[in-house]
C-alpha cells in the first residue's frame, strides 16, 4: 500500500509491456550497488517513519538479527571504500521483501482502525 504514485499494477497486466522493462529494471537493481554491499532491497528503508519502527519491531528475531548483520556489513565495506566478494553479494533470488508485507500490514490495521473510530451507532426504536 504504497503512499506514491505506482505504475506497477498497469505495467505487470501487460505482458508485452513487462518483459519490456524486466531488463531495464535488473540493469537498474544492479547499478543501484545495495547488492554488492550484501543488501536487501528492504535494508534501504527509511527507519524514522512509525510505520516501519513498528514493523521491526514485528519481525522475527533471527531475521532481525541477519538485518542488522547485513547492516553493519554494509557500513564496514563502505567505510573501507571495498565491495564485498562477490560469493557475498546478494542474489537476486534471494532479494526477496521480509519488511514491506509487516509494513503493508501496519498500513491495513490502522486504516481499519481508523474507519472502526469513526464508525456511528444509528438507533432504531
Amino acid at each position: 500500500m504504497p503512499t506514491y504514485p505506482t505504475l506497477a499494477p498497469f505495467v505487470l497486466k501487460r505482458p508485452w509491456l513487462h518483459n519490456l522493462f524486466k531488463p531495464v529494471a535488473s540493469w537498474y537493481t544492479n547499478a543501484a550497488g545495495y547488492r554488492q554491499l550484501g543488501l536487501r532491497a528492504d535494508d534501504l528503508i527509511v527507519e524514522e517513519d512509525e510505520h516501519v519502527i513498528k514493523a521491526l519491531k514485528r519481525l522475527p528475531p533471527k531475521e532481525a538479527y541477519d538485518r542488522v548483520y547485513r547492516l553493519r556489513r554494509a557500513f564496514q565495506a563502505s567505510a573501507t571504500h571495498k565491495l564485498l566478494p562477490k560469493n557475498e553479494w546478494t542474489k537476486p533470488e534471494e532479494d526477496v521483501p521480509y519488511l514491506q508485507p509487516l509494513i503493508d500490514q501496519i498500513h491495513a490495521e490502522e486504516k481499519e482502525k481508523q474507519a472502526l473510530d469513526s464508525l456511528t451507532v444509528i438507533r432504531s426504536h
